[in-house]
């Protein structure tokens, strides 16, 4: 019995097939083994990010409770953190959580400072990794 399409018999383009799927499928796997540790390393290093509040070049500043950044000493605004938050406990807050050593009011305004962050202000690309979906 011989395959349609060529002059070879069907068996030995079936095995021809066979082999191509699994050397298709050795380089998927391949693929795929290599990619999970560059994911869980993307993934430790965003939870282990910063993002100062404000950011070095506002240092000093206060945040108002709209989350924009004031001078020292306006009433009703919060002196800065007194250090960076680390990714993991942005994303908590991002989900109704707290900061760590905030207040209520203080941790709104935190939170809509940081959900205000622009390319090229330090903490962007923290927040940004943030925002991505992980697999």
């Amino acid at each position: 019995m011989t395959d349609e399409t060529s002059d070879r018999p069907a068996d030995e383009a079936a095995g021809t097939t066979r082999r191509r799927a699994l050397m298709l499928g050795a380089v998927g796997a391949s693929a795929v083994v290599s990619i999970r540790p560059a994911l869980a390393q993307t993934q430790a290093s965003v939870i282990n990010c910063e993002i100062p509040v404000p950011d070095a070049g506002r240092a000093g500043s206060y945040i108002a409770a709209d989350g924009s950044v004031v001078p020292a000493g306006t009433p009703g605004a919060f002196p800065p953190a007194s250090l960076a938050f680390k990714g993991q406990d942005v994303k908590n807050a991002l989900a109704g959580g707290q900061l760590p050593g905030t207040t209520y009011e203080q941790n709104q305004a935190y939170v809509k400072y940081i959900r205000r962050l622009q390319s090229g202000t330090s903490g962007f690309t923290c927040f940004a990794s943030l925002q991505m979906p992980r697999g």
